[in-house]
């Protein structure tokens, strides 16, 4: 078997619920995104989310790179300048409730 992340990543899912004139309630009442973060860098090596291919890949984009030390301002503003759907804001926040989640994550690993 052939690991894909190190041993310092964790995988933390964040979550929104659609609104109901939402682009993704075809697919899901919920909004998921999943980050693959280094917790020696707090780096987002990977993302996954519940949306089509050419979405996901997308919305990674805009998050592989960055960090997951705390909350980006700047993030957010990539995100609305950048992927222009209905689902923009189920994007930031699960956005911030996987950072949320992250920092729980970090406080048990100190």
């Amino acid at each position: 078997m052939i690991k894909l992340y190190s041993n310092n990543t964790v995988y933390v899912i964040g979550r929104d619920k659609t609104r109901k004139d939402n682009d993704l309630k075809k697919q899901s009442k919920t909004f998921y995104i999943g980050f693959v973060i280094d917790t020696e860098t707090d780096e987002i090596v990977d993302i996954s989310c519940s949306t089509t291919p050419i979405t996901n890949e997308f919305i990674s984009s805009i998050f592989v790179g960055k960090y997951f030390d705390k909350y980006y301002e700047e993030v957010e503003e990539e995100i609305k300048r950048r992927y222009l759907g209905i689902s923009q804001k189920s994007i930031v926040m699960a956005y911030k409730d996987a950072l949320k989640k992250y920092r729980e994550v970090k406080e048990k690993l100190v």
